[in-house]
């Protein structure tokens, strides 16, 4: 696994915006206090700490030590106390079966080469009754106005790089297959979406995806692997500028959503 995003400043502005009422709406009505929670790829934590305040104990998983310093550190940040953060890999977790009552991941199986490997890992670990619980993003159904060609190329680059780099981009529309490939039965789709239209959510979001087409891991994946030259990116990026600026500007970024019961 390789993460396509990184961890630069423009994509942790990014991360430390979500939280579980805007990223995990659909599985809080089914947290409880007595619960231990499995948070898989938690980040810079903001969405951990919430989930800590709900259950009984968590344990966040990343995959390399910078990661996982990066979410100790937002937890700390916030005084979470009943969190544990280790390094393990999703793919192949070292821990005991029927362990967890939720194993839950959010927008992580868009990154990994086998999702249903993962997943299959996350069923291993949960406990019979328990829950998985997943929500991707979709990048083929992003949709925004005005229309621009050169949002259209961010696009295309984007699906390329990310694909390139073991991932699918459109993770979102396929979680409830990947879900029962993994031998799950009983398991619920839902879908929910971020949308950003004031002058703040476009210069915020544009500014963004500006900083990121140019200066992230995702950037030097672009040019490295011959997807993309510098000066195609300085363009997207002036192409994201130029939609934040815009007072008619607006985005929809939709989301797959899975809650699996584990038999």
């Amino acid at each position: 696994m390789s993460y396509t995003h990184g961890h630069a400043e423009s994509v942790l502005r990014s991360h430390r915006t979500r939280t579980a009422e805007n990223s995990a709406a659909y599985l809080l009505p089914y947290l409880k206090p007595e619960h231990r929670l499995l948070d898989v790829g938690a980040g810079p934590g903001t969405i951990t700490a919430d989930l800590a305040g709900m259950v009984h104990e968590v344990l966040a998983v990343e995959i390399s030590e910078e990661a996982a310093e990066i979410t100790r550190a937002g937890l700390r940040e916030r005084g979470v106390g009943n969190v544990e953060v280790v390094v393990a890999d999703v793919h192949d977790l070292d821990l005991d079966d029927n362990t967890f009552d939720v194993v839950h991941a959010h927008q992580v199986l868009q990154h990994l080469g086998d999702p249903v490997r993962a997943l299959r890992e996350m069923r291993r670990v949960a406990k019979p009754g328990g829950l998985i619980a997943a929500r991707d993003v979709d990048y083929g159904g992003m949709d925004w106005y005005p229309d621009s060609p050169v949002l259209d190329e961010w696009r295309r680059l984007y699906l390329a790089v990310a694909r390139g780099n073991g991932g699918d981009p459109r993770a979102g529309r396929r979680l409830h297959v990947w879900a029962r490939e993994a031998g799950c039965t009983d398991v619920t789709c839902s879908s929910s979406n971020w949308t950003y239209a004031t002058e703040a959510e476009r210069a915020w979001w544009g500014g963004l995806w500006a900083d990121r087409t140019v200066k992230s891991s995702y950037a030097a994946t672009a040019t490295e692997g011959g997807y993309a030259t510098a000066e195609d990116l300085e363009r997207i990026a002036e192409g994201w500028r130029a939609w934040a600026a815009d007072e008619d500007g607006w985005w929809l970024c939709p989301h797959g959503e899975i809650l699996c019961r584990v038999s």
